[in-house]
């Protein structure tokens, strides 16, 4: 189960989640800061990673292009870093029957 975080996560949280989320990776450490989301959307789908985003942009794509990639949509507003950590962590169990369920293609967490 490996997440790319969007630019809207802290970068720290590869780190900080890497006991849980092993092989995830960011997008500022993939290349991809100043990239479009097409552009992210087809790297994480290239290399099979599932998007973990704050904001609705890849909610939509999904429903227009299905997937790969999932999306994760991480929907807690303006919050810390340690406060999507926590969601994070609590909610790993639904995060992982999400990655492998083959019907939906994105998870909102609050």
């Amino acid at each position: 189960m490996k997440l790319l975080f969007h630019q809207n996560i802290s970068s720290r949280l590869v780190e900080a989640l890497a006991d849980a989320y092993p092989s995830s990776d960011h997008v500022r450490e993939a290349g991809l800061e100043r990239a479009d989301d097409q552009a992210v959307w087809t790297f994480a789908r290239e290399r099979g990673y599932t998007i973990a985003s704050k904001d609705s942009d890849f909610h939509q794509r999904s429903f227009l292009f299905g997937f790969p990639p999932k999306v994760v949509w991480v929907r807690s507003g303006n919050c810390t870093t340690a406060a999507v950590e926590r969601i994070l962590r609590a909610r790993q169990p639904a995060i992982r029957e999400f990655c492998e369920d083959r019907t939906h293609a994105f998870l909102i967490l609050e």
